[in-house]
């Protein structure tokens, strides 16, 4: 098996987890934080969403700069809905997994860059930028919104076998 069908299978099976999370966000409540330093319930839902982008642009481009000189910086998208978060979550996760179809080991070993006006914060193995930026990130920020679901009052779903709310 290519090192880019197992990121597709790794993928896609913790992007299915994500997904359950994100269908509990009560979007009702996207403006709120559990700390003035933290991310609000919306933006947090919104950044998991718009992680799969990130992936298809880490195995399709050479690098990526988040302010490039001359241009437009980066700018996160805002989202109206729990459906919008979600389209937007199931479209970055279908084209990432396409985008992983067919890459053979030395595509994937291929240097990648993240930049932010011209500055390197990473550089390094296609695949460790994937697995790092998107498939740990999104890890990450789904214990996170765990944690957020958990400060709402709504049920936690398991993740890797039943969760306190599912006993």
């Amino acid at each position: 098996m290519s090192m880019a069908d197992l990121l597709a299978e790794l993928f896609s099976r913790e992007s299915a987890k994500t997904r359950i999370a994100l269908e509990r966000v009560p979007f009702e409540k996207a403006d709120w934080s559990p700390h003035e330093k933290s991310m609000t319930l919306g933006r947090l839902a919104g950044h998991i969403a718009e992680m799969g982008g990130w992936g298809t642009s880490i195995l399709t481009t050479d690098e990526y700069d988040m302010n490039p000189e001359g241009g437009e910086a980066y700018s996160p998208p805002t989202f109206e809905s729990l459906d919008d978060v979600l389209s937007a979550f199931d479209e970055g996760v279908s084209a990432a997994v396409a985008a992983l179809e067919g890459m053979s080991d030395q595509a994937m070993m291929e240097n990648w860059a993240l930049k932010g006006g011209g500055e390197v914060y990473f550089e390094g193995p296609r695949d460790g930028a994937f697995r790092d930026f998107i498939v740990n990130h999104v890890i990450h920020h789904r214990g996170q919104l765990s944690v957020y679901l958990r400060l709402c009052d709504v049920a936690v779903p398991g993740m890797y076998g039943p969760s306190a709310d599912e006993h």
